[in-house]
């Protein structure tokens, strides 16, 4: 892409974040429907926000490629490709919890190169380009500041309905610190929070572009460490979790982690009657 598309396209993703901030909460919920299983849901809003940031992109870049969570679509090499997830959160939309995000990114290949995240609620809206920091509603973000994880907090999510392999041990270890962990139904505002200095890090079992490639450049542009579940900086991971975190602390999250997701695996130890 030159720099006048990349121009276009960041402009176009803060203007489609813009509008999912005035639309989300006065779009219908309508029939709320399951997919995968009974606690995975899907509403109204979260297909009708999809078809129209489709509608836009499609129309003003015809020849990226596009990947969204309700209507799917895939990746192609060397191809911009547009990566939405449309109402992060829908189970708090549909339980009437304002705590959900708009998130949108464009990569290129495994290179995130411009990222959106709305948080339609407080009606802020980040934003991030490759190489040029981060900000919260135009203004900079400073590098997050956390120094240690006693008294901070560490954000995570469920997969899906459940705890992730290592979630439990890893809560524990953070309580054996002094740190308070939050679980609040976004992984998108999880990640995201921490470039404007909510709590100390997250850490999320099992990445996903749609749900999480916008927050976590927004994190890396604000000066955050975003680390892979081998403890390399990535910010598009091919398997595995996802951590972001203030710099001073993210070797120590990380190695918390790291010893957690193996004792999720051991088996427990049976008595001998």
């Amino acid at each position: 892409m030159n720099d006048d598309e990349l121009t276009s396209a960041h402009t176009t993703a803060i203007e489609l974040a813009q509008w999912a901030v005035d639309t989300t909460a006065t779009i219908a919920l309508g029939e709320i429907a399951t997919k995968s299983n009974p606690a995975d849901l899907v509403t109204d809003v979260d297909t009708g926000i999809e078809r129209h940031v489709r509608a836009v992109i499609g129309e003003r870049f015809p020849s990226h490629a596009f990947v969204g969570e309700e209507y799917g679509g895939v990746a192609r090499q060397g191809v911009p490709t547009w990566y939405l997830d449309p109402v992060d959160g829908t189970t708090n939309v549909a339980n009437g919890m304002p705590w959900s995000a708009f998130s949108l990114a464009l990569a290129i290949d495994d290179e995130p190169v411009l990222a959106v995240v709305a948080d339609p609620w407080l009606r802020e809206v980040f934003d991030a380009r490759v190489g040029r920091g981060a900000r919260l509603d135009g203004r900079q973000l400073p590098v997050p500041g956390a120094l240690s994880l006693s008294g901070s907090i560490v954000s995570t999510e469920l997969a899906g309905h459940r705890p992730w392999a290592g979630m439990r041990a890893l809560c524990d270890e953070l309580a054996d610190r002094y740190c308070t962990v939050r679980v609040m139904g976004s992984g998108t505002l999880s990640l995201v929070g921490v470039a404007a200095g909510r709590g100390a890090g997250a850490v999320i079992g099992s990445f996903s572009a749609v749900d999480h490639l916008a927050a976590t450049l927004i994190v890396h542009e604000a000066g955050g460490a975003v680390l892979a579940e081998s403890g390399e900086t990535s910010l598009f991971p091919a398997d595995g979790g996802i951590l972001v975190a203030a710099p001073a602390v993210a070797a120590e999250l990380h190695a918390l982690w790291a010893s957690a997701v193996p004792a999720a695996s051991t088996p427990s130890a049976v008595p001998v009657p």
